[in-house]
């Protein structure tokens, strides 16, 4: 391991924490779920404001991003994380592992219908679990260890898999746990107004890409958890713009930053603030070099890792409302390590030295994808980066895009905010060969060990231990180079937002009635 160095040169950064409160909303992807609202179904509307809408309602193309408060709410989740990050039944209420963790059978809610009328019963399970395994697409990666899927009868659902999986029940209770309608599920129409399974209808109202007006199911099974008659999710990229909407009485509930939360509060807004939700990863994808060929050095990659000056970036660009790290593991959890955090120092003069050790001594250019989320990040970035050697193009990609852009293994280095989960999903996303940040299929045999014992444990806390090796083997070997941990504010007014960060997927099972 090459010994790292200190130095203090001065990077430049421009204060842009508005846009990274609206990001780190954007980015949350965590474990799904939250506590049940009221007791009873009201007539109460909640009208929230997000950042960029689902990219697709087509249960296999369904990301856990903010498209989340939208999807989740027209379909059902086998299981559910609640409020409090404990995994609980949902569509499924009960379910059990064969003594040897590779067989799970789940038992299914009587009398769930889809919007359509149709019965929800353990063929439409299977179904959407096959299309998901078959397809493309995020959650494909999610159900890797699914080796095959039956359903004996209505009610009982049989996953058969490949090797253990402590990640799995987890993607349950998120998009890769969705149940969708058989008969339709490969019409276009699906990916724009789906038939579901969940408590709301799209209204016809409802403008794809910009407004998404939800409409409760009286006939929905568990509508006591759903208290909102109308839900409204509002697309407002520009956080300004979602501040003026809660100001001007358009939405009751949206993103605060630091320098509106004061004002919001003056105004009789509630003001829930939320930390970690998010991690900001410079993710160097390529380590095998095999597109850009500099990645394939682990000395280029440490290198990367001393560009940055993340207490500086968290102080200065976020605000405050960052925490520098080294690791995409929640340091909230039990595998995040903070000795780690040391583990590389703010130096371009040895990231420099380190880079002509490996062959690089004028740097390399690179070509990245620019996300909605990541535009605040990207003048820093290319800034660091830039003071190493390491020039740096930004491709936009479109919303719909992001998926796409990040599986093409067309981009070897990838700006992503992603949302702070389990750590068996935190994990697999990340290192696993079938992880959406894996997009080239990353694997090193000391790490394939680490994660076959990690990942085989169903047991959270006797995985732990198996997975902090996993968190300081991908440190060390600077698989990836995290800047930050990021938090997010909700202002709300007539509703309450009741969750407390312990889950921060993105579902209207958040919020409750005020009062």
């Amino acid at each position: 391991m090459t010994r790292i160095r200190s130095n203090d040169p001065r990077p430049r950064f421009r204060t842009l924490s508005a846009a990274i409160t609206a990001a780190a909303l954007l980015a949350l992807t965590a474990c799904g779920g939250a506590s049940e609202g009221s007791s009873s179904p009201t007539a109460a509307t909640l009208s929230l404001a997000i950042q960029s809408g689902p990219n697709s309602l087509d249960p296999a193309q369904l990301t856990d991003g903010q498209g989340a408060y939208v999807w989740s709410a027209l379909y059902d989740t086998l299981l559910n994380t609640d409020n409090k990050g404990e995994l609980k039944p949902n569509a499924a209420e009960s379910w059990t592992y064969s003594a040897d963790g590779l067989t799970l059978t789940l038992k299914l809610h009587q009398g769930m219908r889809f919007s359509s009328g149709a019965a929800v019963d353990a063929t439409a399970v299977k179904a959407t679990l096959e299309r998901t395994v078959a397809t493309p697409g995020s959650q494909q990666g999610q159900l890797a260890s699914v080796k095959s899927v039956e359903a004996p009868d209505a009610t009982t659902v049989v996953i058969h898999l490949k090797q253990r999986d402590g990640a799995l029940l987890t993607s349950l209770s998120m998009a890769a746990g969705v149940i969708g309608d058989p008969k339709t599920l490969a019409d276009k129409s699906t990916a724009l107004n789906p038939v579901g399974s969940g408590p709301y209808v799209l209204d016809k109202s409802s403008v794809t890409g910009t407004t998404y007006v939800l409409k409760r199911r009286d006939d929905y099974w568990n509508a006591k958890a759903y208290p909102f008659k109308t839900v409204t999710v509002k697309v407002i990229q520009d956080p300004t713009a979602a501040s003026n909407a809660l100001q001007a009485g358009q939405i009751n509930a949206g993103p605060a930053s630091p320098e509106n939360s004061a004002k919001l509060k003056g105004m009789g807004f509630k003001i829930s603030p939320l930390y970690p939700t998010a991690v900001a990863t410079l993710v160097l994808a390529d380590r095998a070099g095999s597109v850009l060929k500099p990645l394939g050095d682990t000395r280029v990659r440490q290198a990367i890792n001393m560009a940055f000056d993340r207490p500086k970036i968290a102080k200065q660009l976020l605000k405050g409302a960052a925490q520098p790290s080294l690791q995409v593991f929640n340091p909230k959890g039990s595998v995040y390590d903070a000795a780690l955090d040391k583990t590389y120092s703010f130096d371009p003069a040895a990231a420099k030295k380190l880079l002509a050790e490996a062959g690089y001594p004028k740097g390399f250019s690179v070509t990245m994808p620019g996300f909605v989320y990541t535009k605040a990040f990207e003048p820093t970035v290319t800034q660091a980066l830039e003071d190493i050697g390491i020039k740096v193009k930004w491709t936009p990609v479109p919303a719909q895009n992001n998926f796409s852009a990040i599986s093409s293994k067309k981009y070897p280095m990838i700006l992503f905010l992603d949302g702070l989960s389990t750590s068996a999903r935190e994990a697999a996303n990340n290192f696993s060969p079938a992880g959406y940040l894996n997009p080239f299929h990353s694997t090193d045999p000391e790490l394939t060990k680490l994660l076959d014992k990690a990942q085989g444990e169903l047991d959270v806390a006797k995985a732990a231990g198996a997975y902090q090796k996993v968190n300081e083997f991908a440190v060390k070997d600077a698989w990836t180079a995290p800047i930050s941990f990021l938090g997010n504010s909700w202002a709300t007014k007539g509703v309450v937002y009741i969750g407390d960060g312990s889950n921060t997927f993105s579902t209207i099972r958040a919020f409750g009635v005020s009062g």
